[in-house]
């Protein structure tokens, strides 16, 4: 036991969470049926399921179909709301440093393990968390939706406290029922496809409402959790938290996405963050009312003061608006500046004096800091200008770092245009060949008098040269880090990765200095599929050597991401197996960066489903690899999970420590801890289950009649009039599981209740093993239960993704199958590892039903699941006549109570895929 879980009573929280819970769910319920009684009391009887819903009454139904919604959503506020209270009581119960997953936990047990100040400090230096936002969010919900769920989470949040008057209680929760009731008259489907116009603007809506603060204060949760277990030690916090985001910039597959709509985000990005510098600065100069007579003002402080003021006031006389008040006219000069910086491009009043960059502006806030340091008024340093200072550090003139995306296959056809205008049209070699090669090595070795310009491109070459020419453009007009980096999708070969360096050369995007040119834009492979995967470590390890690429490793950051893909590898090869390969490339990833003396770290694909790598954060990331993080940790945030995550303040809070915090202890524990040694009978054991696993897995996906299965006994066709992405579904339009996005995939596998994805494969696997192993293979199986941590979080989710299939469901979807052979031989073939699989699973864990020993995860779906059973029954129903009714489903009437369903089982559920 470590000091984190000492006196740390799991139970009794439980308990106290659990009646809270109770109460809580309650009183929105209540809410609910008064708004559903005013505005339709005949649904309330279908409402509690206390009848049946009637055949022939489409307003009843859809009425009633959104009251089963909003309950869903309400009972997601309310969870919300009970996992915050329930923290602040584990602190207030048990101290901070005894809560897991806070920075408070991780550093009193590195202190208790004698781990040495150098080591803690070695760990900031080298810091880097960066959640990503992605492109394509599976966010079925609307902005003006999330807003209302924050105003009643708020709410609730004021009704806990008991200083209320019964008058001033009862006024709270008539507010609670208005929000309730303005949640029942907002639109809550999309009746147009969003745009990425739309899509970025759901993205900075997150940063608006609570993340712009959430940096400075975990800045300071870090400094307080490092003064407490390792007082007087003065540790350097560089900034280590910062976001990253896909939207607008992330062009695979998805042909909305243009130059002029990557430009757009940028400049959006850029506008709300200096919109927010502004109002912060503003706040300052009301606040920072400090008399030059009050103090001893630092000498260094009053010549930088004396320049900025020399600067500006041939436009506005500061120092004479406020006397004295030194502090005040130094904010006044850098108030004037950013509203310059704002104003760049348009002739404002401001735009002759501005901030060349983001380090600029940063440098004066240092300033700023040092200057009321050195003046004695540390105190007001650290409470007013230090959280502005780590905020500028990590949002600089950008908010996010936009990462840009596009397939291997584009960026070869490009390039192969490029080579035929270059050589008089002459045909280029294939891509994948050793000619090719040493054309781009030799392309990236020459020196280039003039940046190169072609025409006569075709349209989709044009465009990829033009993204790659912007990207030039906009690193010296807008901020530096604008961009954070290049995603290939589909990398299968170095070559494919030098062929993005050549185009980035060849656009302005190198720089040089006395040990050569380097790549200002970090590129990033990311290996996807299984074969992928176990190519990957030999692509990297060819790729580390060539000159160039070690060049812009040591002039960036001086390591070299790798992405890898949660979703296509699952799609691809079933839970278990893409675990196992997962793991298995970061290993040997890791030992490549070590060999190269380049470290890699790891760009984590995840969604919100157990089958795209959904997993508890905390538990998640104790599970990879040792020595594989190293204080670096970048992972993708999708659609429900951002707004799950960082809609309110708390939890977003919350989820940026938890994050932090676990990177922070694989990093410092990991190579120390036996659940994460080598083990050769474990890995040998992982080997033969992952090969057991795959081989049942494509048994299924490569059966004849799964395509004609998977389109019937789902909604997936239905999925895509849902408007809620603006990327197509099919990378290509063909009707195959291979283009088939792993988004749809899962989404519509989820709504038939029948989640092979996240389980399929695991029962057989398991059975066969121990079957051939005898008695010392179920042994071995139960060992790796409980010492291997990549096996428990497997198994752990696979009971979890088993408690929510429901076969009531998954039988009369799959009636929707018209070939009667094709639907036995399918659904037997589910049915039949999905019972076996819950066999194993039991006999593993010894329970006698599947997740009790899940008891909030328990409660959360009991809660659920009688609503999610009727509304799994109503869909059915409604496929079959949508289906008879609209064979070109063009019918938008028909469509609504059929996409209401479907909104209504993901907010059930809580993701979409």
């Amino acid at each position: 036991m470590t000091s984190a879980d000492a006196g740390f009573n799991e139970n009794s929280l439980d308990t106290i969470s659990a009646t809270y819970a109770k109460e809580v769910v309650g009183l929105l319920t209540e809410q609910l049926t008064k708004v559903i009684e005013h505005r339709n009391s005949d649904i309330l009887p279908y409402f509690k399921g206390e009848l049946t819903l009637p055949q022939d009454d489409t307003v009843m139904l859809v009425d009633t179909l959104q009251a089963w919604g909003i309950w869903f959503q309400l009972l997601n506020v309310a969870e919300e709301n009970t996992a915050m209270r329930r923290r602040r009581l584990a602190e207030k119960e048990y101290g901070l440093a005894n809560v897991p997953g806070t920075f408070a936990s991780v550093f009193k047990q590195a202190s208790e393990l004698n781990i040495s100040t150098d080591e803690i400090q070695n760990l900031l230096d080298n810091a880097d968390i960066c959640p990503t936002i992605t492109a394509h969010p599976t966010e079925a919900k609307r902005v003006t939706v999330l807003e209302i769920h924050r105003r009643i989470y708020v709410l609730l949040y004021r009704i806990e406290a008991s200083r209320w008057t019964q008058r001033e209680r009862e006024k709270l929760i008539s507010s609670l029922r208005d929000e309730i009731d303005l949640l029942w008259l907002t639109g809550e489907l999309r009746l147009e496809k969003p745009t990425v116009e739309q899509e970025i603007i759901w993205g900075l809506h997150f940063f608006e409402q609570s993340l712009f603060k959430r940096v400075s204060e975990t800045h300071e949760r870090l400094k307080w959790a490092l003064n407490l277990s390792y007082p007087n030690e003065n540790f350097i916090i560089p900034p280590f938290f910062r976001f990253g985001s896909w939207i607008g910039g992330d062009r695979d597959g998805n042909p909305f996405v243009t130059n002029d709509i990557t430009k757009d985000s940028l400049l959006k990005n850029r506008q709300i963050i200096l919109d927010y510098y502004i109002e912060s600065v503003e706040n300052l100069i009301e606040k920072l009312s400090v008399s030059r007579e009050s103090i001893k003002l630092s000498k260094k402080f009053e010549k930088y003061l004396k320049g900025i003021l020399k600067d500006i006031d041939e436009l506005e006389s500061i120092a004479t608006r406020n006397p004295g008040e030194i502090f005040r006219q130094f904010l006044s000069c850098v108030l004037i500046k950013l509203r310059g910086t704002l104003e760049n491009e348009e002739e404002g009043h401001y735009s002759a004096i501005r901030y060349i960059d983001a380090d600029d502006f940063i440098s004066d806030l240092r300033q700023l800091s040092e200057g009321l340091s050195d003046s004695d008024c540390k105190q007001l340093s650290d409470l007013l200008a230090s959280p502005l200072l780590q905020e500028a550090e990590s949002f600089r003139f950008c908010t996010v770092r936009l990462d840009l995306r596009e397939n291997s296959d584009a960026i070869n056809h490009t390039l192969s245009a490029i080579f035929t205008a270059m050589k008089s049209g002459v045909e280029p070699p294939l891509s994948n060949s050793k000619e090719w090669k040493v054309w781009l090595l030799e392309e990236l070795d020459k020196p280039l008098d003039a940046l190169p310009t072609f025409s006569n491109l075709d349209e989709l070459s044009s465009s990829t040269l033009g993204l790659f020419q912007m990207v030039a453009q906009m690193m010296n007009e807008l901020d530096s880090e604008a961009f954070g980096h290049f995603i290939l999708s589909m990398t299968q070969s170095v070559n494919d990765i030098l062929s993005v360096y050549l185009l980035a050369k060849i656009s302005g995007i190198f720089s040089e200095d006395n040990d050569g040119e380097f790549c200002c834009l970090p590129i990033v492979p990311l290996f996807e599929t299984i074969e992928d995967l176990k190519q990957a470590p030999d692509i990297m390890r060819e790729l580390l050597a060539i000159p160039i690429i070690k060049r812009t490793t040591k002039k960036k950051t001086g390591i070299q991401e790798v992405m890898i893909g949660y979703s296509d590898s699952n799609k691809d090869g079933g839970y278990l197996t893409a675990n196992w390969e997962l793991n298995k490339a970061q290993v040997s990833l890791t030992k490549v960066g070590d060999e190269a003396n380049i470290p890699i770290s790891f760009f984590h694909g995840r969604g919100g489903s157990v089958s795209r790598g959904g997993a508890p954060t905390g538990i998640a990331i104790a599970a990879q690899p040792a020595g594989s993080i190293h204080g670096q940790m970048r992972i993708t945030e999708q659609g429900e999970v951002v707004s799950s995550k960082y809609a309110n303040e708390g939890t977003a809070q919350y989820q940026m420590e938890l994050l932090a915090a676990s990177v922070f202890q694989h990093t410092l524990r990991s190579l120390n801890e036996d659940q994460l040694k080598p083990n050769p009978d474990f890995d040998n054991a992982m080997e033969l289950l992952s090969s057991l696993a795959l081989k049942k897995y494509r048994e299924l996906a490569d059966s004849k009649g799964l395509v004609e299965y998977y389109s019937a006994a789902s909604p997936v066709e239905e999925l895509a009039k849902m408007n809620i992405g603006s990327r197509p579904a099919r990378r290509t339009g063909e009707n195959s599981l291979k283009d088939l996005r792993a988004i749809p995939w899962v989404f519509a596998w989820t709504q038939n209740r029948h989640l092979v994805p996240g389980w399929y494969g695991v029962g057989t696997a398991i059975k066969e093993f121990t079957d051939k192993h005898a008695d010392k293979g179920e042994k071995l199986i139960k060992k790796m239960f409980t010492d291997s941590r990549l096996f428990r979080l497997i198994i752990d989710e696979t009971e979890k993704t088993l408690a929510l299939i429901d076969f009531d469901i998954c039988e009369a979807y799959s009636a929707l199958v018209e070939n009667k052979t094709e639907r036995e031989v399918i659904f037997n073939m589910i049915s039949a590892e999905y019972n076996l699989t819950k066999e194993v699973i039991l006999n593993i864990t010894g329970e006698e039903k599947l997740c009790q020993r899940f008891k909030k995860f328990s409660r959360k779906l009991n809660r659920r699941s009688p609503v999610l059973h009727q509304a799994g029954l109503e869909q059915i129903k409604l496929i079959k006549e949508f289906r008879q009714r609209n064979e070109n489903g063009d019918n938008i009437d028909d469509l609504i109570p059929l996409l209401l369903s479907i909104n209504c089982i993901s907010s059930g559920l809580g993701w979409t895929g």
